[in-house]
C-alpha cells in the first residue's frame, strides 16, 4: 500500500458531513486544515467531538508489532474495527501481514486504498461479490485473498460464482469454537468433508484453517487453550493426508483481542508440516484499545511483563444543563458514543484552559444526543465545561465518526482519520 492511495483523503473538503470540526474551516481540504495544526480546545472544534491520542495511538502500533514479532506470529490485524485506509497503512508500516475483514464491502474499501493482502474472517457465498474478488485477482497477480468456507453447500456457492476465474480463490476451513459458537464447522469429520468438497471444486484452493477462539463457550484459558489445541490438530491431519500438497505456506489462524496471549501459546508448538506454517493473529482491537472491555480483557492483564495497551480515544462533549445539584447533562449520546459494552466513564472536566480528574461525576445513561451525568457532592461541575468521556469497545467508536481528529498530548491536531463504515 503506497502513501499515494491515500492523496484523495486528504484531498477532500471539509464540509457539514464532518461533526465537531470547526466551522470556520468549511472549503479547506482535510490536508490544508492539518496543516494549520489546530488546537482541539482552542481553535474552534465544537462540541462533541471524537479524538484520538497521536501518542497513544502510536504505541499501541508498536506494541503489538513487537509482540507478534517475539511470537513469530503473522499479524492481519482486523480492519472492521476502525475501516479506517490510514490506520491499516500504519498497521501495515508496523510489521502487519494484511488486514483482516468480515464483509465484501470492507474488502471493497481496501482494496480501493491498496491493500495487497486481505483475509476474509467469514464465508463468502455471495456471487457479485465472489466475481469482484475473481476479477481483482485476475487483474492484479500481486492480491493475495483467503476466506472460511464452513459448509459444502458454501463451497458449491463459491465454486459456481467462480466459473471461469483464471486464479483459484484461497480457503481455510473454519472449525467452529464449540456447539452454541458462532459460525465454523463443528466437527472435525464434518471438516474433512468440507476439505474434500473444495479438493473437488475447479475454482478453489484449500491453503489451511482457521478459527476464532472468541467465540468459546463459557471461555477461560484451558477452554480456549483446548479449542486452538484442537485448531492446531486439525491442520496437522489435513498436512498428513496430503490436503496442502503444492502449497508454498500452510495457515494457521485464529486470535481476537482478548485471548491472544493463548493463541501464541499454542501456536508456538505447532509442529513441521509439509510446508512454512503462517502462523495468523488477527488482533483489531489493539488500534486504540478503550477504556472498558478490553481494558478489563486485554491479554496485556494476564502478561503485564509483555508491556501494556493504552486507551487512546476520548469524546469530548460539553455541559448544556446542570438542573440540580446531583444531575447534569452533556450534549453527547448514543449518535456519538459507543454505548453496547459499557457506558461512557466520564474521565476529565476542563474549564477556562485547566484540566482536572473528573471527581464525583458519573455517567448512568446516554439519550440519543444527551449524556445523564450524576454528580456527587464533590463534584465541580458548571454549564460550558467540558467533559471528557472514555469508550468502550472501539468497534462501535470509530463507527460513529466519518473523520476523526489526532490529537497531541496538549491538543494540537496533527492528522485526521477518514472511516468508511
Amino acid at each position: 500500500m503506497a502513501l499515494d492511495a491515500l492523496t484523495p483523503l486528504a484531498e477532500e473538503r471539509v464540509d457539514h458531513r464532518f461533526k465537531g470540526l470547526p466551522p470556520d474551516a468549511e472549503g479547506l481540504t482535510v490536508g490544508e486544515l492539518a496543516a494549520q495544526r489546530r488546537n482541539l480546545f482552542t481553535d474552534g472544534f465544537t462540541t462533541p467531538v471524537l479524538a484520538l491520542s497521536a501518542e497513544r495511538l502510536e504505541h499501541n502500533l508498536r506494541l503489538m508489532e513487537t509482540y507478534a514479532a517475539r511470537h513469530g506470529l503473522a499479524f492481519a490485524p482486523h480492519g472492521k474495527t476502525s475501516m479506517a485506509p490510514q490506520l491499516f497503512l500504519r498497521q501495515i508500516e508496523h510489521g502487519a501481514w494484511g488486514i483482516t475483514l468480515a464483509v465484501p464491502h470492507q474488502v471493497r474499501v481496501a482494496r480501493a486504498y491498496g491493500i495487497q493482502r486481505v483475509f476474509l474472517a467469514n464465508e463468502l457465498v455471495d456471487t457479485a461479490a465472489l466475481k469482484w474478488v475473481a476479477g481483482q485477482l485476475d487483474a492484479d497477480p500481486g492480491f493475495r485473498f483467503l476466506c472460511y468456507v464452513d459448509s459444502v453447500r458454501g463451497v458449491e456457492l463459491m465454486d459456481e460464482a467462480l466459473s471461469g476465474a483464471s486464479r483459484p480463490v484461497d480457503v481455510v476451513v473454519e472449525l467452529a469454537a464449540g456447539e452454541g459458537a458462532r459460525t465454523g464447522v463443528r466437527t472435525e469429520a464434518e471438516c474433512a468433508a468440507v476439505a474434500d468438497a473444495v479438493a473437488g471444486a475447479r475454482t478453489l484452493r484449500l491453503a489451511g484453517v482457521a478459527g476464532y477462539e472468541g467465540e468459546v463457550p463459557r471461555a477461560d484459558p484451558e477452554r480456549v487453550r483446548s479449542w486452538l489445541r484442537r485448531l492446531v490438530a486439525l491442520a496437522v491431519d489435513f498436512d498428513r493426508a496430503g490436503r496442502f500438497a503444492g502449497l508454498d505456506e500452510i495457515v494457521v489462524s485464529a486470535g481476537g483481542s482478548a485471548w491472544f496471549d493463548a493463541v501464541a501459546d499454542v501456536f508456538a508448538g505447532i509442529p513441521e508440516l509439509s510446508s512454512p506454517v503462517l502462523k495468523l493473529l488477527r488482533s483489531g482491537a489493539y488500534v486504540s484499545h478503550d477504556d472498558g472491555h478490553y481494558r478489563e480483557l486485554t491479554p496485556f492483564n494476564r502478561v503485564p511483563e509483555e508491556g501494556a495497551l493504552e486507551p487512546a480515544f476520548r469524546l469530548w462533549t460539553q455541559v448544556v444543563s446542570r438542573p440540580s445539584p446531583e444531575q447534569a447533562f452533556t450534549n453527547a449520546g448514543k449518535r456519538d458514543a459507543a454505548y453496547d459494552l459499557d457506558l461512557p466513564v466520564a474521565q476529565v472536566v476542563r474549564r477556562d484552559g485547566g484540566e482536572r480528574p473528573a471527581d464525583g461525576i458519573s455517567v448512568t445513561g446516554l439519550s440519543d444526543q444527551h449524556a445523564w451525568l450524576r454528580t456527587d457532592a464533590e463534584a465541580d461541575l458548571e454549564v460550558g465545561d467540558w467533559v471528557g468521556l472514555g469508550l468502550s469497545h472501539p468497534c462501535t467508536s470509530f463507527d460513529k465518526w466519518v473523520l476523526i481528529p489526532v490529537a497531541e498530548a496538549d491538543g494540537t491536531v496533527v492528522d485526521y482519520i477518514r472511516t468508511f463504515f
